[in-house]
């Protein structure tokens, strides 16, 4: 099922749960759009209150982006102020979401890819109370889109499943193994695992997820 009423495009897929679903919302990578993760729907618990983003910025011929990635001399680089503008426009699309749909307000799950999972990270280290759950597949955390304020902010309740290919040739396998020392820091629960792919989504990946959240939900 497709949505334009809220801020940001997306496709859903309802839950047998009438009421309080657990809600898993997914953000694609760079390039993509929101048909991409929801592959993924069809095979997680019927429980779950899906939701699939579009990201704002429609790029050319085809595919969006959360935030343009530039290249020049100096190499790529991320358009942080884009970033930001982002997380902030995410934010408020969980709000719009919880009371727009049937979900539990205290059981949202956030699933990025890539871009998204940066996204994903800088979301929930910034607005930690909009959300409990997190999967950041192929991706890494962007220290510089974060707030200054990052350790007074209550991380307690957060959970986070980290994964990377370790032959990932679009973001090195080094800036995901960040991530574990980083949330080690301000003690937030998380698991880290890496496969032997490149920047994708093994079958093992798929299912080592899923038995996570399976246990969450």
């Amino acid at each position: 099922m497709t949505t334009q009423n809220l801020s940001l495009y997306h496709i859903i897929r309802e839950s047998t749960l009438k009421e309080n679903a657990p809600l898993l919302i997914m953000f694609h990578g760079y390039g993509s759009d929101e048909n991409d993760l929801f592959s993924f729907a069809s095979e997680l618990p019927e429980e779950l209150f899906i939701i699939s983003v579009r990201a704002p910025h429609a790029m050319q011929p085809y595919g969006n982006a959360w935030y343009a990635i530039n290249f020049d001399s100096n190499g790529k680089w991320s358009d942080d102020d884009e970033v930001k503008a982002s997380r902030d426009l995410v934010a408020t699309f969980i709000s719009e979401a919880i009371a727009a749909y049937p979900v539990n307000k205290n059981n949202i799950t956030l699933l990025g890819f890539s871009q998204g999972t940066i996204l994903s990270y800088a979301v929930a280290l910034t607005y930690p109370e909009k959300v409990h759950n997190i999967i950041a597949l192929s991706g890494y955390i962007n220290v510089d889109i974060l707030p200054k304020d990052i350790q007074n902010k209550d991380y307690s309740h957060l959970n986070f499943y980290c994964s990377h290919g370790s032959v990932d040739q679009v973001i090195p396998v080094d800036w995901a193994r960040q991530a574990p020392k980083f949330l080690s820091a301000l003690n937030i629960k998380h698991q880290y695992s890496e496969f032997p792919v490149g920047h994708g989504v093994a079958p093992q990946n798929f299912y080592a997820f899923k038995n996570w959240l399976i246990d969450l939900i």
